[in-house]
């Protein structure tokens, strides 16, 4: 069996500076690495040809010190590198990276294609779903396990709704998550092995005559700029003895909104109402639901396409498309869709990648809008890359807000290096695509009297599904998709001692209107809590008003995924952690002691309230 496991070198993100002067990131004395979730796929691909036989090839796209990163590759024992060097390729957006890794992939060959999840400095996890659809292979994303049997792989994957069991016939592509091996270092003997492994170099030349589809020139995106992210903390440590340290931080909560109205409200005032199409460009919104509801995410992404139809002078859209999706379109037209796109058939009920792509992308042909935005959840992150490969459309990933220049071509703000930086991106193709992380745009409000046409759309009996579901797992995937609404949040480290500890915290979460639980990497490894729960650099990014950190060391892997959170409040008995840096307000103390007594407070405060 032969596996091609594709890899990027990636700038350490903690080291990532801006010069505030050029506007460009500061790249001299930072360390680089191969991207995290690669190197799980590279261990996970090593594993296979030790059962199965075969070879393992790491490729990567980059300028000649990329060599590093395959170097790093087969040191961990692969068999050989493939580096894609060459100038023709800078520049390169997801979409054109991916056209020429697909190249590359077709002269090599293969039999199964691995890549992790999303790159750690990017965070797009674009590439993956688009070299599959350019290849037209069956595409697994977020794979956490994977088995190979004869000619099919199977695979459970993380979703928003739990863990899946999939299968599929062999070739296919699967991106992997941070589950997928156990992590593992080369050893000097290791290093020196790697020395005599050969790595192949290919210029765009070596791929195509048509060099104009690399690099720059052959991105449909590019970015407008770079903007540091700064984010301002109070850093206030209380002090005195506990009780009089709860009551101040009771006090200053209660004084910015807590069980009231915040200080900070941002509901959103962007509603439907006002709004009138005349013809201009339409923008469309991708619906999901999670079990017989609407996620907040399809209702924020509402709030924004009335704002851009707007502006446009057009209509809002909404693709739906399940099995019983219709009781949906009430509350769809009544947050400002003009028409629904209602695709309803029983091969429809449980998303795939296949029908769902071949549903969307003819619905785009036929329609044309000018906008199309997904949330940046397990389904949007692995359908709107392949809708965007197979319509040869830029796609800026992940964004946590939208706007308008004057020239109207949509802003897409992207977030990289962790939330250190944000890039305006524009797009040179129609209709310009993006994914929103949820929580971060302002809902629309409901105006009863909306009311949404209805246009019938039908999967193509041709199309078939190519990765078939074995087993489907749920989880408390609803109370880890509050994450991404919630007001406020409670985010648990190891400081907190133990899985048996949680009762304090959730009784905690229950006086705060039952706040959903966060954690660090390290609490989801140790099976506190599930994956869908970990918050920071490889999981979820959140911006709740209220955050409360307790028994978190605060490294900057969680910390980036709570850079725009309102308050932040960190509770560690460790005086030194560097959370109480990122937060607003610190209480040095252990959580078995300022919790209870800080649950018994808020407790009575709210009942004072009458909340």
């Amino acid at each position: 069996m032969k596996i091609v496991v594709l890899v990027k070198q990636v700038p350490v993100v903690s080291a990532m500076k801006l010069d505030p002067d050029t506007k460009t990131l500061k790249r001299e004395g930072v360390p680089s690495e191969v991207s995290s979730f690669d190197v799980r796929a590279l261990l996970k691909a090593v594993e296979l040809r030790t059962a199965h036989g075969g070879e393992v090839v790491a490729m990567t796209m980059g300028p000649p010190q990329a060599k590093a990163a395959l170097e790093h590759c087969l040191a961990l024992g692969a068999d050989r590198g493939v580096l894609l060097t060459d100038r023709a390729f800078a520049g390169a957006d997801t979409l054109a990276t991916a056209r020429a890794l697909a190249l590359a992939l077709k002269k090599e060959g293969f039999d199964l294609v691995l890549c992790g999840r999303y790159s750690t400095d990017a965070e797009t996890g674009q590439v993956g779903p688009e070299v599959a659809e350019l290849l037209d292979l069956p595409q697994i994303t977020a794979a956490g396990k994977l088995t190979v049997t004869g000619s099919t792989v199977t695979v459970e994957r993380e979703t928003d709704s739990g863990f899946e069991t999939v299968s599929c016939a062999l070739p296919a592509l699967v991106s992997a998550t941070e589950d997928m091996a156990p992590e593992k270092f080369p050893n000097k003997a290791d290093k020196e092995k790697a020395k005599e492994k050969p790595i192949q170099e290919m210029t765009a030349s070596d791929l195509s005559s048509d060099l104009s589809q690399f690099g720059a020139a052959g991105s449909p995106t590019w970015v407008e700029s770079v903007q540091a992210v700064e984010v301002a903390r109070e850093k206030k440590i209380l002090e005195g003895e506990l009780p009089a340290q709860v009551d101040t931080l009771v006090q200053m909560l209660l004084e910015q909104g807590l069980f009231g109205k915040w200080k900070s409200d941002d509901v959103a005032s962007n509603g439907p109402v006002a709004r009138t199409a005349t013809g201009g460009k339409a923008v469309w919104v991708v619906a999901e639901t999670l079990g017989d509801t609407l996620p907040s995410i399809t209702l924020e992404l509402l709030g924004k396409a009335n704002e851009l139809a707007g502006r446009y002078s057009g209509e809002v859209g909404v693709m739906l498309m399940g099995w019983g999706v219709d009781p949906h379109v009430a509350t769809l037209a009544i947050h400002g869709a003009d028409v629904v796109y209602l695709a309803q058939d029983r091969r429809l009920e449980h998303y795939s990648t296949d029908l769902y792509t071949a549903v969307l992308a003819k619905a785009i042909r036929e329609r044309q809008p000018g906008v199309v935005l997904f949330g940046s959840t397990a389904t949007g992150r692995d359908l709107a890359p392949r809708v965007a490969a197979r319509l040869g459309l830029g796609l800026t990933g992940d964004c946590v807000d939208l706007d308008v220049n004057d020239k109207g071509q949509l802003l897409q703000y992207k977030p990289a290096f962790g939330g250190n930086i944000v890039a305006p991106v524009l797009s040179r193709t129609s209709p310009e695509m993006a994914t929103i992380r949820p929580g971060m745009l302002k809902r629309a409000q409901p105006n009863p009297a909306r009311q949404a046409r209805i246009e019938m759309l039908w999967p193509e009996d041709a199309v078939l599904d190519r990765v078939q579901v074995v087993e489907r797992t749920g989880t408390d995937a609803g109370k880890a998709a509050a994450l991404d609404s919630a007001e406020i949040a409670i985010g648990i480290g190891k400081g907190v001692g133990g899985a048996a500890n949680l009762p304090v915290i959730e009784q905690f979460a229950e006086v705060l209107g039952g706040a959903p639980l966060a954690a660090t990497r390290d609490i989801v490894d140790l099976g506190w809590l599930p994956r869908q729960h970990q918050v920071g650099l490889t999981g979820r990014a959140i911006a709740p008003k209220l955050y409360f950190s307790i028994g978190i060391r605060g490294a900057f892997e969680h910390t980036v995924g709570v850079r725009r959170a309102g308050i932040v409040v960190a509770i560690n008995k460790n005086q030194k952690a560097p959370m109480f840096q990122n937060a607003d307000i610190g209480i040095v103390g252990d959580y078995a002691a300022v919790v209870p007594l800080l649950t018994e407070k808020l407790r009575e405060a709210k009942a004072k309230m009458g909340s």
